[in-house]
């Protein structure tokens, strides 16, 4: 039995909206990654790190695996497939309620080329029954073997602690990467953005939020005492979107700073000021300056 201290990378990936940044927070215990009902809502692969006396697990909650559709969809898929060469675990999340389709197809042919264990995680299981849980698990164990299979439920919680151990049982021994109190490597500004970022795609139409993205420029503190001013720009692809994101007399972008602001002060630990502009780059997700300031490079 191991006695050692453990520490090492666990890459969770799987198709757009299977809920992985839903598991990785429910994992973490913290929110870390934004969350909502659109496809493709996670853009980088961001890492969390959660420390214990025993281990030091750093998770990376990749972008959902999708034929791309612009530079932006590419560099998405890159940095999803770079993930799985640089982990000592993997961890495939698929929905219960979902077969396996062209898309899982997909991705089991990249996960024959990694030498990395794999996790199945089949997710939602709250919204499914155990005949179809256990069907699934079925089909995917004639595909390929996995060095665990595991219902679970992120947003229930059930079955979290059997995953984390699973991982944590395949990590090597090693140091710790990371200081103590370290929950993500992600810059301030980035995290900012991000829930900005997740407070729009919450709130506005189906067609608008692909096209948005969220630069933070300023964050200072203020003259007077525990109060953080920001400002940041949201951007989007055309002129009719900015309306839309700006809403009937500011009402939109209002609701958005309002929902943002009040996750940036948790974050923080104090009163912040958040000022919102709304700006129109046209074409951004397919011309490569803008993809580098945004910070997908």
């Amino acid at each position: 039995m191991d006695t050692g201290y453990k520490s090492g990378f666990a890459a969770i990936i799987g198709r757009p909206n299977v809920g992985k940044s839903t598991l990785l927070n429910a994992m973490m215990e913290e929110k870390i990654s934004i969350i909502s009902s659109k496809p493709q809502t996670t853009r980088n692969s961001i890492r969390a790190i959660y420390t214990t006396e025993d281990f030091q697990l750093a998770f990376l909650d990749t972008p959902g695996i999708h034929k791309p559709k612009n530079m932006l969809g590419e560099y998405m898929l890159a940095s999803a497939r770079t993930a799985l060469n640089e982990v000592d675990v993997i961890v495939y999340v698929v929905e219960a309620d979902a077969g396996i389709g062209r898309g899982d197809m997909y991705i089991l042919e990249m996960l024959e080329k990694v030498k990395t264990p794999v996790i199945l995680v089949v997710n939602k299981t709250d919204q499914s029954d155990r005949a179809k849980v256990e069907q699934l698990t079925d089909a995917y164990r004639s595909k390929r073997s996995f060095a665990d299979i595991i219902p679970i439920s992120a947003i229930g919680g059930d079955n979290l602690n059997i995953l984390r151990g699973a991982i944590v049982e395949k990590l090597p021994e090693g140091p710790q990467y990371f200081p103590d109190d370290m929950i993500t490597d992600q810059p301030e500004r980035f995290v900012i953005a991000e829930i900005i970022r997740e407070k729009a795609l919450v709130l506005l139409e189906q067609e608008v939020p692909h096209g948005i993205a969220v630069e933070v420029e300023t964050v200072e503190e203020s003259d007077k005492s525990n109060l953080i001013n920001i400002q940041a720009n949201i951007y989007c692809e055309k002129e009719s979107h900015k309306r839309i994101v700006i809403g009937k007399g500011g009402n939109m972008l209002k609701k958005i700073g309002t929902l943002a602001r009040a996750d940036v002060e948790k974050l923080l630990g104090c009163r912040v000021f958040l000022e919102l502009w709304v700006k129109v780059k046209k074409d951004w997700r397919d011309t490569a300056g803008s993809l580098k300031l945004f910070g997908y490079q």
